[in-house]
């Protein structure tokens, strides 16, 4: 288990990838507001987790395991947006901020009850869609509203 911390990094170099095909440190640094010796320290842990491959001065490759909770942190963020926007009535920005800070919170148990109840209030299937990395979130679960 990683922490939060390398959490976003994943996130974001994931991100990276979708966005331009590849994952430079600077990227990384520039879209995180870090520096870039705090960038190589977290893909130096990632990587000793198995999580992604890199040679110095070479290219920074997400593994499968890697690829998968990248995913997986993105989904979690959708989930605690949809419960908040849809369930709970935010207004968007509102929604996107709070779920920003509440997914680094939160802990795999209740995500998944969470999931559950939002699957189960909105008449969801899954979750499982069309990430649109330029929003950052799942674009069709934005789309999605509650019956009233």
């Amino acid at each position: 288990m990683i922490s939060k911390s390398l959490e976003e990094y994943l996130k974001t170099m994931y991100i990276l990838k979708k966005q331009h095909g590849n994952i430079r440190v600077t990227d990384i640094a520039n879209n995180m507001n870090c520096t870039k010796p705090s960038v190589n320290k977290a893909i130096h842990n990632l990587k000793d987790n198995g999580l992604l491959n890199y040679e110095t001065y070479g290219t920074i490759e997400l593994t499968e395991q890697g690829e998968d909770l990248a995913k997986k942190i993105i989904e979690t963020y959708d989930i605690v947006y949809l419960f908040l926007k849809d369930v709970l009535e935010l207004e968007n920005e509102e929604a996107e901020n709070q779920a920003e800070q509440i997914k680094l919170a939160i802990n795999d148990n209740t995500i998944n009850k969470l999931a559950k109840y939002v699957h189960k209030v909105l008449d969801l299937n899954d979750l499982n869609c069309n990430y649109d990395v330029n929003k950052e979130r799942c674009r069709n679960c934005i789309k999605r509203v509650t019956e009233k």
